[in-house]
C-alpha cells in the first residue's frame, strides 16, 4: 500500500481538499447515477470519505470501500452513520447488490496488471444489480505520457485549516506495467517561512487508452454508455459510464 494512504493519511486529507472540489465531484457523479435503477451505491477507493455524507444526504444507501484502515478511520469519524468496508477492490463482496458503483480520483491507476483490472471490474459487476451503473475515471495515456518530462519537478501547494503544505513530485515512465510511470513525492509543511519535511511516497501508477478500458469492461460483462472528457487537477482524464449487460 502506498504510504500516502497509510502513514500520510492525514496529509492526504488536508491537501486533497484543496486539489479537488468535492462538492463538484458529488454533483457530477450523483447526476451520472440518476440513470441507475435505485439509490444504493458503493464508492470504491473512498479514501477519507469526502463524498459519503453528501450521498447519504441525497438519499443514497451508501457504502464506502477502501483497503486503507487509516483512511477509513478518518472517513468513519467524519460520517459516523455511513457504512464503510475494508476490502481489496479486486476481490470484494457486499451484503447485497447495489444499483451504482463509483470509483473516483483515478483509483484504477493502482491496478498495475491486466488481471487486476479485470478482477476489479468483475467484482463490481458481481455486486451490481442487473442494470446497475459503474462510473469511474482514468488517466488518458495517449495525452499524458507524450508530454511527460522525466525528472521534471512538479510542485502542488495547498492550504487547509491554517496549515500550508506543498508536494514536490517527479514522474518517470515505467512501461513494465502497461502505460505506467513511477511517481515519487516529497511532502512538506511550511511554518514561519521554513519548510519541514513530513514524509515521502513512492508509487507506480498506470494510465490507459480508451480501447483498453472498453475491452476490459466488455470482458467483465459491461457495455459502455458514455466516455466523458473531464480533465483533473494533474492529469488528462476520461470518465466512463458503463452498465451491466
Amino acid at each position: 500500500m502506498n504510504n500516502l494512504y497509510a502513514g500520510l493519511a492525514e496529509v492526504y486529507e488536508a491537501m486533497y481538499q484543496t486539489f479537488i472540489n468535492y462538492e463538484e465531484e458529488f454533483l457530477f457523479y450523483s447526476r451520472l447515477l440518476e440513470g441507475a435503477p435505485g439509490h444504493s451505491m458503493v464508492e470504491i477507493g473512498c479514501g477519507s470519505g469526502h463524498l459519503a455524507s453528501r450521498f447519504e444526504q441525497e438519499g443514497f444507501a451508501y457504502t464506502g470501500l477502501d483497503l486503507s484502515a487509516d483512511m477509513l478511520a478518518i472517513a468513519q469519524k467524519k460520517s459516523p452513520e455511513s457504512a464503510f468496508l475494508e476490502a481489496d477492490m479486486r476481490h470484494f463482496d457486499l451484503p447485497g447488490p447495489v444499483s451504482g458503483a463509483i470509483m473516483t480520483g483515478r483509483t484504477i491507476s493502482y491496478l498495475l496488471h491486466n488481471r487486476d483490472v479485470y478482477d476489479c471490474f468483475a467484482s463490481v459487476r458481481r455486486n451490481l444489480t442487473p442494470d446497475g451503473l459503474f462510473c469511474f475515471d482514468f488517466i488518458d495515456a495517449a495525452r499524458f505520457l507524450p508530454r511527460m518530462q522525466p525528472e521534471q519537478k512538479i510542485v502542488h501547494r495547498a492550504a487547509h485549516d491554517g496549515r500550508h503544505f506543498f508536494r514536490e513530485s517527479f514522474w518517470n515512465p515505467n512501461l513494465e506495467y502497461g502505460w505506467g510511470f513511477d511517481w515519487k513525492s516529497t511532502y512538506f509543511e511550511e511554518k514561519d517561512g521554513v519548510s519541514h519535511l513530513i514524509g515521502e511516497d513512492r508509487s507506480t501508477i498506470r494510465s490507459f487508452t480508451r480501447d483498453e478500458i472498453f475491452l476490459y469492461l466488455q470482458l467483465a460483462g459491461f457495455e459502455v454508455l458514455q466516455c466523458i472528457d473531464r480533465p483533473s487537477y494533474a492529469f488528462e482524464t476520461y470518465v466512463v459510464v458503463a452498465r451491466g449487460c
